[in-house]
């Protein structure tokens, strides 16, 4: 009786799960963009993190409010969840901007992006089961292309140590951040817990940057407006909605994708040189994303057919 129901079961998982997958990566290529925007922008670095919220959050309203009526209407019982989610996103983007400053760019990236191993860990700890044999070769893989890719131009350095921590600590908002959504999301559609969050961690953000005594109000609005549509709207609600269909181990692994296309995007626009290292440490993260994305089947933590009703 189980092996007619299982094959037919497990076929339309796969299928289903190519949107987000899709929605995986091409969120993931939109963050990417965002440190060339924070770059191109006249405001402190966590000012930048307020616009990015300030300015995302009518259009994630207004899309919201368009689409499927007030969000707070989906937000019960999740009052505190979206709210500490909130914080979490905004300490995660005050630590990681504050950091960068304090050490080098290449140690920033490679601590920033230790969520890539943190949220799978988390996964399986709540799965109370170890990693496949499949799943145990990807990580490894990424693993191995993370380093090739951020690990070679990485310097030990007292100097670099509060910023080194500071980024490290951001990767750990950051998956706090996830997990947190990642509960909205089995009661939420994505814009919805999105909207809301993110509406929570702009006043901390602008607090922590008049406290800093940076620059806030912008000359140029063009910037920040794109950074508000390319990395909040459109690369965190890509994110969000994949969250509610995929594994922790695929969007952890998938997170690596945003240092292969920003080397890209540094490599085409900006003329910085690519190593041979840096070319086999994409493919090595390449096909970690393949073995995951075969193996993978949407476990306790991926909606059910009820809430993907409501994706």
């Amino acid at each position: 009786m189980h092996d007619s129901a299982t094959p037919r079961k497990a076929a339309p998982q796969h299928s289903g799960a190519a949107l987000p997958f899709a929605a995986l990566i091409l969120g993931n290529m939109a963050l990417a963009f965002g440190p060339w925007f924070v770059r191109a922008t006249d405001v402190g670095p966590v000012a930048s993190g307020f616009w990015r919220l300030a300015l995302g959050v009518p259009f994630l309203f207004a899309i919201v409010m368009a689409t499927e009526g007030n969000p707070l209407r989906h937000a019960r019982g999740l009052g505190v969840t979206l709210f500490l989610a909130g914080i979490a996103f905004a300490a995660d983007l005050a630590a990681w901007h504050v950091g960068i400053l304090h050490t080098t760019l290449a140690n920033a990236t490679l601590f920033g992006n230790s969520a890539t191993l943190m949220f799978p860990i988390w996964g399986f700890l709540i799965a109370r089961a170890w990693p496949t044999r499949q799943q145990g070769i990807a990580l490894a893989l990424a693993a191995a292309g993370a380093i090739l890719l951020l690990g070679r131009s990485y310097s030990l350095s007292p100097q670099n140590l509060i910023g080194d921590l500071l980024c490290l600590l951001a990767g750990a908002l950051y998956t706090v951040y996830f997990i947190l959504m990642t509960r909205a999301r089995q009661a939420m559609t994505p814009l919805s817990a999105l909207a809301l969050s993110s509406a929570v961690g702009a006043l901390p953000l602008l607090l922590f940057a008049f406290a800093l005594g940076e620059q806030v109000w912008p000359h140029q609005w063009g910037v920040l407006v794109g950074l508000a549509l390319a990395s909040q709207v459109f690369g965190q609600g890509l994110l969000i909605y994949a969250l509610g269909h995929l594994s922790p181990l695929v969007v952890g692994i998938a997170l690596l994708s945003q240092p292969v296309i920003a080397g890209s995007v540094g490599w085409l626009v900006y003329d910085e040189r690519l190593g041979v290292l840096d070319f086999v440490g994409a493919i090595l993260v390449a096909i970690a994303l393949v073995l995951v994305r075969r193996g993978s089947t949407p476990p306790g933590q991926v909606a059910t057919t009820e809430q993907e009703a409501k994706a």
